[in-house]
């Protein structure tokens, strides 16, 4: 025996694995193209035109777009065109280029008012004050929220609350002088 016989002999045999081969299943085998997940979930549906005719599968292109990347605004930024746009809003702007309302009266003696004596009629610079007024008291209620998240240094946020609420309170009683002056229970 040669050293070649020896090392042949020494060596385990190699056991081969079998091959697991699947089955084809004879209602598939005979259409064309793969079985997709919709198709095992559509087999339970029926197919109008049976088996003699099979769905077209289509394949679309997977397309990538672009993002366009644009400059977005700051957080700030944002936030003063809001505010912009609300004292537009609350300025009566509509109101202004429908009626076309004068922009200050006079009495009859020569005196201006800037007050017009109806609720139902205002002034231009009638409506700039109020919305000024109006934006007044908004910032007083936003300074009053703004307290609520310092609560931690309390000399800073009693300074807030207190300059929100004496804010609030100008506004407030602005409006209801003005709108006293147009009921005519106070004199201008």
């Amino acid at each position: 025996m040669s050293k070649t016989d020896l090392k042949e002999k020494t060596k385990p045999p190699v056991k081969s694995s079998p091959k697991i081969r699947a089955k084809p299943d004879t209602k598939t085998a005979s259409k064309s193209g793969s079985e997709t997940v919709k198709e095992k979930i559509a087999q339970k549906i029926p197919w109008f035109f049976g088996d003699s005719l099979r769905k077209p599968k289509l394949r679309f292109p997977a397309v990538r777009m672009k993002s366009v990347n644009l400059p977005t605004p700051s957080r700030n930024l944002a936030l003063i065109g809001i505010y912009v746009f609300l004292f537009v809003l609350q300025l009566g702007v509509i109101y202004i280029i429908y009626r076309e309302p004068i922009s200050l009266g006079a009495k009859s003696d020569g005196s201006a008012m800037w007050i017009y004596p109806s609720l139902h009629d205002s002034f231009i610079i009638e409506a700039i004050a109020a919305s000024i007024l109006i934006f007044l008291c908004s910032a007083g209620f936003l300074t009053l929220y703004q307290s609520l998240k310092y609560s931690y240094d309390k000399t800073f946020a009693w300074r807030l609350l207190i300059l929100g609420a004496v804010l609030v309170l100008i506004g407030f009683v602005a409006l209801q002088y003005m709108l006293g002056v147009k009921q005519g229970t106070i004199s201008q």
